[in-house]
């Protein structure tokens, strides 16, 4: 589902250059569960706002379900993000004012053809992330966990192939992070393609897949169940040693 060849992407302001990433290469087949980790400054949200198509590539290859994400502009890369990706992220992005429901239907709305069935879909989301009881209740009347499962339902809404979560259990406590990645896990059974960033090793060991950045570069690439390799582990922990 995903292609990256040589991603680089580099900021300038003024005469300073900034490399953040630095020719990453990998592939996501359809129905993976990828977690991407690396400490702050890696280049994770960057790459995730590629891989979103928020932003794009300085330079390399990003192929989104057999299209070029590079060539696109900006009307054609929104078309492909609404109808292929749904966001999740550590902040929950919810209109206070509003219901749950009425948050969960936003992006159908922002879509711009409303379609016909838009409450029931929302309905079906809430139903979906075990908030079946909470559909009138606005933002301020859930918890931390309830607000996330809702920022779920509002992802899952529009029906995408793939959801992309941005430390998604960043802001909440033991118990709620463990409910929402349960949910991650069924929905990934169900058949979405999973792509979770963190810097937690416990929460991206429940992916099947972990990648690691280091500076700008894919440092490790693994099967969760895989063994790390010993040789392998002293070169990260040089890595970091010589950041340090």
């Amino acid at each position: 589902m995903i292609e990256l060849e040589g991603i680089e992407k580099t900021y300038e302001s003024g005469s300073v250059t900034t490399p953040v990433l630095r020719g990453v290469s990998f592939r996501v087949e359809p129905g993976e569960y990828v977690a991407i980790m690396g400490a702050s400054g890696t280049g994770k949200s960057t790459l995730m706002n590629v891989l979103g198509c928020l932003d794009k590539p300085t330079a390399g290859r990003y192929r989104l379900d057999g299209v070029d994400v590079v060539e696109l502009d900006d009307d054609e890369l929104s078309h492909l993000r609404n109808d292929k990706i749904g966001f999740v992220f550590q902040q929950f992005h919810l209109l206070q004012r509003t219901t749950a429901l009425k948050n969960v239907m936003l992006p159908l709305i922002y879509a711009g053809e409303f379609p016909d069935d838009a409450e029931e879909r929302a309905e079906d989301s809430l139903v979906a992330v075990g908030l079946s009881d909470r559909m009138t209740y606005r933002p301020s009347e859930l918890s931390g966990g309830q607000q996330q499962r809702v920022a779920i339902a509002r992802a899952l809404v529009t029906a995408p192939e793939m959801i992309l979560a941005d430390e998604p259990t960043g802001n909440l406590d033991s118990r709620s992070g463990l409910e929402v990645m349960a949910i991650f896990k069924r929905l990934n059974r169900q058949g979405r393609t999973i792509i979770l960033v963190t810097h937690d090793e416990d929460v991206a060991e429940h992916a099947d897949r972990i990648i690691v950045l280091h500076d700008g570069t894919v440092a490790e690439d693994r099967r969760v169940d895989e063994p790390r390799d010993a040789e392998h582990e002293k070169q990260l922990a040089l890595r970091e040693e010589t950041a340090e």
